[in-house]
């Protein structure tokens, strides 16, 4: 059985663990390989390691790191396919959603090579007599980062890249159920010219995050996945004096406008809620109408596109079209996911359209779920509240746009939200009232760009710096303001006692 194995200065080590866990191809149930959980040793080496890297790393030039970040930003293009095919048997999306996913996450990669610039400090020339002020941002020293299963590829680089070029050391702990594409981008690093020790892999359990959240040599803490856990983090990393931001779950509301294109919104609503069988935490999981009449034109609308939703492999046989998505991560989601729309269906809501049970042919034991879609959801069911990572849209009938509104910001998760309308007054009333931290007017995954910043509000975010663009330099570093004067012989200095002003 193939193992995959702990990134550690640079180069593959097996864990010093006995404890495996199965790596499943999710399209046909089979195991492919397997990952060692590691060991407190492992993880104490892999600190060690970055701790002593730090010293030569933070005092490299930021030239220097944007030209590895150039080089490695080259090798991912050069090995696209081989990453998106990577992702496609260990997650289990199609290879166009993949390709998406690397995409935004080179992205990132390109907006990090501009570390130079985003370095700049900030200088003030004679605030008092003689007296000059500048700033610099410095490294904090071992980064890591804890992502989700959803984005193998994605949500890493949404950190270290930014981490690396501002000079910290860095330390990634991927999921559990698709681990292997975190050693390929270790080893493309390693082959753009990073230093050994810069860049590490352990893979393991909760009680490894417990470690990298208390060790003293660690300094900041980015986390991405539930929001019982990103609050575990964000709590437990403050305690240890750790810089963290943490994200959660989501919830996301899709407010439907009388006015708005029934047919352009009712596609939108389609790739946004079952694109990656609707495991993305930026997923459009509820669309509210503002009327009976739009709701019942949007179902008319969006039923039947539902009920032909093509899910299969990620990777189509010659000649034959890309499947809408693929299957679920794992046996047990695809359990939790099916549970959820039993709930739905015994708690009053009305299954449209019913996605359980229903299996590609020649893939029965593929992780494998139809499109789910619900009328009739109400804010006291379950599949209202939580976040099921789905295949599964419900729509909330309110009765005016100020209710469609009270229901959007009194839900406990803020993540991400959108409008669908043609009138700008009202886009504009909702973008500045909703209570999220990423809206989208008539797009459906407002997912920043990566000289923005992503971020959600309320639970769905324990922070207060989001993940990249310019809240990225600010998270993996610290500012240092020095206050400068030369003394002269001509001039004497007194003592001076009180509050000094300039």
């Amino acid at each position: 059985m193939e193992t995959v194995y702990n990134f550690i200065n640079g180069k593959q080590v097996p864990s010093r663990g006995t404890e495996a866990y199965p790596i499943y191809n999710p399209a046909t149930g089979e195991q492919i390989r397997q990952v060692i959980m590691s060991t407190s040793e492992d993880v104490y080496e892999a600190i060690d390691v970055a701790q002593r890297a730090f010293a030569e790393w933070s005092a490299t030039s930021p030239l220097r790191r944007s030209r590895i970040m150039f080089k490695f930003k080259e090798l991912l293009q050069r090995d696209w396919d081989v990453l998106a095919k990577i992702i496609v048997e260990e997650h289990g999306k199609v290879y166009s959603d993949a390709c998406g996913e690397l995409t935004r996450g080179l992205e990132v990669v390109e907006f990090a090579c501009g570390i130079p610039h985003l370095l700049k400090g900030e200088f003030s020339e004679q605030v008092g007599r003689g007296i000059d002020i500048h700033s610099s941002l410095q490294p904090l020293g071992v980064a890591v980062g804890i992502t989700p299963f959803n984005f193998p590829a994605m949500v890493p680089m949404w950190m270290f890249p930014v981490a690396i070029t501002c000079g910290n050391t860095f330390i990634l702990k991927p999921a559990k159920a698709d681990p292997s594409l975190s050693i390929k981008l270790a080893e493309l690093l390693k082959e753009a010219g990073l230093p050994d020790g810069v860049f590490n892999v352990v893979h393991g359990d909760r009680q490894d995050n417990e470690i990298l959240l208390r060790d003293p040599r660690v300094h900041a803490v980015s986390f991405v996945g539930s929001t019982p856990a990103a609050a575990h983090v964000y709590k437990m990393g403050a305690e240890f004096g750790k810089r963290v931001q943490a994200f959660g779950a989501a919830k996301n509301h899709a407010l439907i406008m009388p006015d708005a294109d029934i047919e352009s919104t009712a596609n939108a609503l389609l790739g946004a809620a079952f694109g990656a069988a609707g495991e993305r935490c930026m997923a459009i999981s509820l669309a509210v109408t503002i009327d009976d009449e739009t709701a019942d034109k949007l179902i008319a609308t969006l039923k039947p596109k539902v009920e032909v939703l093509r899910y299969g492999p990620g990777i189509p046989k010659e000649g034959e079209k890309e499947m809408d998505f693929g299957p679920l991560i794992s046996q047990q989601h695809l359990n939790n996911v099916t549970n959820y729309i039993t709930k739905g269906v015994e708690e009053g809501a009305t299954l449209l359209v019913d996605g359980r049970g229903k299996k590609p042919v020649g893939h029965e034991n593929g992780f494998f779920i139809g499109g789910s879609l619900f009328d009739n959801v109400t804010p006291d069911m379950v599949i209202y509240k939580e976040e099921i990572f789905g295949p599964v849209l419900g729509i909330v009938r309110a009765k005016n746009f100020e209710q469609a509104m009270k229901l959007i910001n009194e839900h406990p998760y803020g993540n991400g939200t959108a409008i669908f309308t043609s009138d700008g007054g009202a886009a504009r009333e909702f973008a500045y009232h909703v209570q999220a931290g990423m809206v989208g007017v008539n797009v459906p995954i407002p997912v920043p760009m990566s000289f923005h910043c992503f971020g959600g509000w309320k639970h769905s975010a324990y922070t207060t710096l989001n993940i990249y663009g310019p809240d990225g330099v600010r998270f993996y570093t610290k500012m240092k303001t020095v206050t400068t004067r030369w003394p002269s012989k001509y001039v004497i200095e007194n003592a001076a006692f009180s509050m000094p002003t300039l």
